[in-house]
């Protein structure tokens, strides 16, 4: 029976960039002066998978650039070969190469062969310097020895040998080449069928290589009646007799090295002689460097790739391969079933919210049945009963909405994923020292949010490490650290969730910011501004505080696209700083861009609705509080303070049915740290409200965040309150809602 493979390929590209994650990310976390073996393991796990998966749909220009990697890390992990900075910089910048490959591939689009040679020319010459790190002179070339070498085995120098059951791809190439047979133990994990693996498929692999003996041990048997069809009690004992290498036996098992106890020994008076054995594996080795260092290595490199594949499947090879040409070709430019895939995405759910889901559906369909029932008999005396099963149809829908957007709720640590590699970058390239501390990694947002927000976190990081952290000759001087310190924590307020950024750094120098500002005609002067106005400046396009442009900063194009993106997500920026001690920036973001809790009111003719949870208070104008302050307008005594009045009426040129303050009702609400109070006509209700966007519909407003369509099917307008804090501080206003621009 023929298997399609192309319908996994989306599964396989979502599992590879989660690896690639997890790679970048292990690989950051990487000391060279004490590297975490544990560390090395997973980092390694992740080429492996990714490499397995590249060799079953047949894309081999994945599977023999990630099989150096592969080799690589093994001598990395196994001590073969020290961990350096140069060695961890030349794996991330394949991690890169390998991402932008999959990404070429998902979206039907060419793979950049420059990048691919430079992440292959990097990885050589690292491959080089550990091969060359230990000769056949017995010399380590100040290399670690590797820890599994079998002391009966090892050659001088700490070589690997042949016999210790250890090699890992690429590092024991050739041992035991001259061997006419081995001894295999195979010892499964009772969960190895649970995997899709199948011992009997890796026996006939085994056997294309040579004549093979199995012999089963039944002895873990249990009895009948206890017996999980699901698990393996058996393990054997093979003879395979050939010319055939220990990498080559270790290829067929790499599948299931993780789930199964493998034990590759030599056949008893098989071997050559131990003098022989060794000079013979130092030939192999010298042969293997000058293969590294000479640029043979991709050929040498698809062939175990491409038999790890082969393996995997020997069973149905045919069906199996023809499948996977088919899958290659439909992402190498077939029917385009690739491309309409990179624009859909998925989400991984936990089972617990999914049951959760379902019950509500359940109690949504008894509640159904019910109506339905009522409906049907209904008489006077039952209009009690049928309100009643109304209000629990309300309660039930909610219900069922809220475990929906639960689902849509995903941890921030998404967009952390990409900050920790941006700082490690900028810091090196700029000859800076930074730690980077992530907080509050499992705070959940609506997937939506997390997507649009990744961007602007990373040029606010970005930004920390170019202009806040100070050099670290600059920091002694001032008796800072000599490293700087760069924090992110996010954490729910209300109903937002708020974002910080801060770095113990120089802070925003406010009067060169000012100066030039002044200079840009943008303050006039002997014009006084508050703090937070001067900073909020940094947001204007074309304003930078550098005096000269850099690859990172400069030329004033990246603050005002961050504050437009935040705004485009309803959300808001505050910028607190210090001079010599560092800033803060502080993101507020709805939790979700689908519903909300609002109060609604009139003005006028119109509906406007504020989010619930930004509102303060309701109150009744006393018309002794109002003051009238010059080119700042009305402001209201309130609680020991002055707040601002936005006359809506105003704004959007609607007829209101009151001027006078005096006796009218005002709605104080919040925005972060600011409050105004918005002058309406009446007070109506509360309720959930679906947003729709009115820039994807029709034009960005100032001051407004959304719309929506009312259950008498009138639509009303979502208040922005960031926008209107900003219009009562003098910022950009539009009276009257903008006629649409025809098309031409």
């Amino acid at each position: 029976m023929s298997v399609d493979l192309s319908q996994f390929l989306q599964t396989f590209f979502e599992e590879s960039f989660e690896g690639l994650d997890t790679m970048e990310s292990g690989l950051l976390e990487l000391d060279p002066q004490q590297p975490d073996k544990e560390n090395l393991n997973t980092v390694f796990r992740a080429a492996h998978s990714i490499k397995g998966g590249a060799g079953t749909f047949g894309l081999t220009a994945i599977s023999d650039f990630t099989h150096r990697m592969e080799t690589l890390l093994d001598r990395l992990r196994s001590g073969e070969q020290a961990v350096t900075a140069e060695a961890v910089s030349a794996l991330l910048s394949a991690v890169d190469c390998l991402r932008s490959m999959l990404e070429a591939i998902q979206a039907d689009q060419q793979l950049d062969s420059d990048a691919l040679s430079a992440a292959q020319r990097s990885l050589d010459e690292q491959l080089a310097i550990g091969s060359s790190g230990t000769g056949s002179n017995g010399k380590d070339g100040g290399t670690a020895s590797s820890p599994g070498a079998d002391s009966n085995g090892a050659a001088a120098g700490g070589t690997r040998s042949g016999g210790d059951g250890s090699a890992g791809a690429g590092g024991g190439k050739g041992n035991g080449d001259d061997h006419h047979g081995w001894r295999i133990h195979f010892e499964p994990e009772p969960h190895l069928l649970t995997t899709g693996n199948d011992p009997a498929r890796l026996f006939r692999a085994l056997a294309d290589l040579g004549e093979l003996k199995v012999e089963c041990n039944s002895s873990g048997l249990v009895p009948f009646e206890e017996l999980d069809p699901e698990s393996c009690y058996l393990s054997w004992d093979l003879q395979l007799h050939g010319k055939v290498s220990r990498e080559d036996i270790r290829e067929v098992f790499e599948w299931v090295e993780d789930d199964a106890v493998i034990e590759i020994e030599p056949l008893a008076g098989k071997a050559q002689s131990s003098a022989s054995a060794a000079k013979d594996e130092e030939l192999e080795q010298a042969n293997e460097s000058h293969s590294a260092a000479g640029g043979d290595a991709p050929a040498a490199a698809s062939v175990p790739a491409n038999q790890s594949a082969n393996a995997a499947d020997a069973a149905p090879a045919t069906d199996a391969k023809a499948s996977a040409a088919k899958a290659q070709a439909g992402a190498k430019g077939g029917d385009g079933t690739a491309k309409k895939s990179k624009s859909s995405s998925s989400i991984r759910v936990d089972t617990g919210k999914i049951d959760a889901l379902i019950d509500m559906v359940g109690e949504l369909v008894i509640t159904q049945s019910m109506l339905s029932q009522i409906g049907k008999e209904f008489t006077q005396e039952r209009l009690e009963e049928l309100q009643d099963g109304l209000a629990q149809l309300e309660r039930n829908t909610r219900e069922l909405q809220e475990s929906v957007m639960r689902i849509r709720m995903v941890p921030i640590s998404f967009a952390y994923s990409r900050l920790p590699r941006i700082v490690h970058d900028t810091s090196r390239a700029l000859g800076k020292e930074v730690d980077f501390n992530m907080e509050g990694e499992q705070t959940e947002l609506d997937k939506t949010v997390m997507e649009k927000i990744i961007d602007p976190l990373v040029h606010l990081v970005r930004n920390s490490v170019d202009h806040g952290i100070e050099m670290p000759e600059e920091r002694q001087a001032l008796g800072k650290p000599q490293k700087g310190q760069i924090t992110i924590d996010a954490y729910h307020k209300g109903g937002n969730i708020i974002i910080e950024i801060g770095d113990d750094g120089k802070g925003i120098d406010r009067d060169k910011l000012l100066n030039k500002a002044r200079q840009a005609g943008l303050v006039e002067d002997g014009a006084e501004l508050a703090d937070s106005e001067v900073f909020d400046l940094i947001f204007h396009p074309g304003l930078s505080t550098h005096d000269q442009a850099t690859e990172y900063s400069g030329r004033g194009v990246g603050m005002d696209v961050v504050k437009r993106n935040i705004r485009s997500l309803s959300g808001s920026l505050n910028v607190r700083s210090s001079a010599g001690v560092g800033t803060t920036i502080t993101i507020s973001l709805p939790l979700t861009l689908s519903i909300l809790d609002g109060q609604l009111f009139r003005v006028g003719d119109q509906t406007f609705i504020v989010p619930l949870v930004s509102v303060i208070e309701s109150l009744q104008i006393d018309s002794s509080k109002v003051s009238r302050v010059t080119s700042r307008g009305e402001v209201y005594h309130w609680r020991e303070g002055y707040v601002p009045i936005v006359r809506l009426h105003e704004l959007f040129d609607t007829e209101p049915s009151r001027n006078e303050l005096a006796g009218g009702l005002m709605v104080i609400v919040e925005d972060e740290d600011s409050y105004i109070g918005v002058f309406v006509d009446d007070l109506l209700d509360q309720q959930q409200v679906v947003i729709k966007s009115l820039e994807a519909n029709y034009l960005r407003v100032p001051g407004i965040a959304g719309a929506t369509i009312l259950g008498d099917g009138t639509v009303a307008l979502i208040l922005d309150i960031a926008g209107l804090v900003e219009m009562s501080r003098g910022g950009p206003r539009q009276p009257v809602i903008p006629e649409r621009e025809e098309a031409d």
